[in-house]
């Protein structure tokens, strides 16, 4: 099973589950064994898959850092915080994550667009 660490120890992930807002995105940080790495893969696919039969989702990305290391980063794209808590509390996804190998550690946080000048839009 997977363990979550906060990416945020000051406002972890069950805490922003109970904002209303939207659209979000979760970034998602997993670290896991070098040895565990098909697995991680393999097991955030089948996730990915349920994820996206879900309403409210929008898209999902993985990466592999680069070089030697087995660190992977997801961002998806969900229409509310509502959404994602919906899906992410559905016992169905909560037994997914007993597929994740055990040296598997995910750091979920969600974020929301902003506003800067010149440079990005809301």
């Amino acid at each position: 099973m997977v363990n979550i660490k906060p990416l945020d120890p000051e406002f972890p992930i069950e805490w922003q589950l109970r904002i209303d807002a939207g659209p979000v995105v979760l970034v998602n940080l997993f670290t896991v064994d070098p040895a565990d790495q098909n697995a991680l893969v393999q097991a955030w696919a089948s996730d990915a898959q349920w994820m996206k039969k879900q309403p409210g989702y929008i898209s999902t990305q993985l990466h592999k850092a680069i070089g030697d290391g087995s660190m992977y980063l997801n961002y998806a794209v969900w229409e509310s915080v509502a959404d994602f808590r919906a899906a992410f509390a559905n016992p169905e996804f909560q037994q997914h994550l007993n597929h994740y190998p055990s040296s598997a550690v995910t750091s979920p946080h969600l974020f929301e667009k902003i506003a800067v000048p010149n440079c990005c839009t809301a």
